[in-house]
């Protein structure tokens, strides 16, 4: 039988913690001493107001900027100010609010391109296409079709990345950071500019590419009712420092969040302006 998420996340090991995060940029402190965990196997979004530092501390998770004080740990592996290359080879994959493609390349070349710090030809065999380089080559393209199809994008594996609609770039961003092999998946902003139907299928891919890629998924999300459906547990920013943390329930009825982030309204059917 399938744990509960409370179950699930008292019981599993921790794949990242960030102990008392702190950045400044010159006099403004953009994250106060943050704790943070992400226990194995679960789905963690992390909300807050317009600059209340999501974007920042996702930086500092994936080695873009280092912190002032604290550190980050993925797994038992001390990777606090290690570059981003480094961070991500060791399990730590992400999309960008932004997306960020190679737009002059095929979708399934994008994929590959996530590959390579797992291949083992190295230069000399890439130069002179060595049977392992050719093998090793094969095998990822093969694997690169296999994640377009995960993501539900099977056809476009040929198509360069720049004639994409929206929505598939956006599931190329995420197909391109699977084949990273990670243990956690970092989402920033995943459902913007999709319509409530796409966003609702989104929540459904979520849980399916944390159960069948066996990783954790931590998301930056405006919309608040894709928050609520997906998440196991919130975390709230503001100003940043960390106002509240806890299940959906705790979080849409937390005074402090209602004041400093969701309003009156109440949450459901919510969505802030970035």
């Amino acid at each position: 039988m399938t744990a509960q998420p409370a179950e699930r996340m008292l019981s599993s090991t921790l794949d990242l913690r960030a102990d008392k995060i702190t950045i400044r940029f010159g006099g403004l402190t953009a994250v106060d001493e943050v704790d943070f965990t992400i226990p194995h196997g679960s789905v963690v979004s992390l909300i807050g107001p317009n600059g209340a530092g999501k974007t920042t501390f996702f930086n500092i998770l994936t080695g873009l900027y280092h912190p002032t004080s604290g550190r980050v740990h993925l797994g038992d592996r001390d990777v606090t100010g290690m570059p981003p290359h480094q961070v991500a080879h060791l399990g730590l994959a992400r999309t960008f609010q932004n997306i960020r493609l190679f737009n002059l390349m095929t979708a399934e070349e994008n994929v590959m391109v996530a590959m390579h710090s797992h291949m083992k030809s190295g230069i000399v065999g890439t130069v002179f296409k060595s049977p392992r380089q050719r093998r090793e080559e094969k095998e990822g393209r093969e694997r690169a079709r296999e994640l377009l199809a995960f993501v539900g994008i099977p056809k476009v594996a040929d198509e360069y990345a720049r004639n994409l609609s929206y929505g598939d770039q956006r599931r190329l961003e995420v197909a391109r950071a699977l084949a990273l092999r990670p243990k956690i998946l970092l989402l920033d902003e995943p459902t913007a500019g999709m319509n409530p139907q796409e966003s609702a299928r989104f929540v459904e891919f979520v849980y399916r590419v944390r159960d069948e890629m066996d990783l954790s998924v931590l998301l930056i999300e405006h919309d608040m009712s894709v928050v609520m459906k997906v998440s196991e547990r919130v975390t709230v920013l503001d100003q940043g420092k960390k106002i509240a943390e806890g299940t959906p329930d705790d979080i849409k009825n937390d005074q402090r969040v209602v004041e400093a982030y969701l309003g009156k309204t109440g949450t459901e059917g919510y969505r802030s302006d970035k």
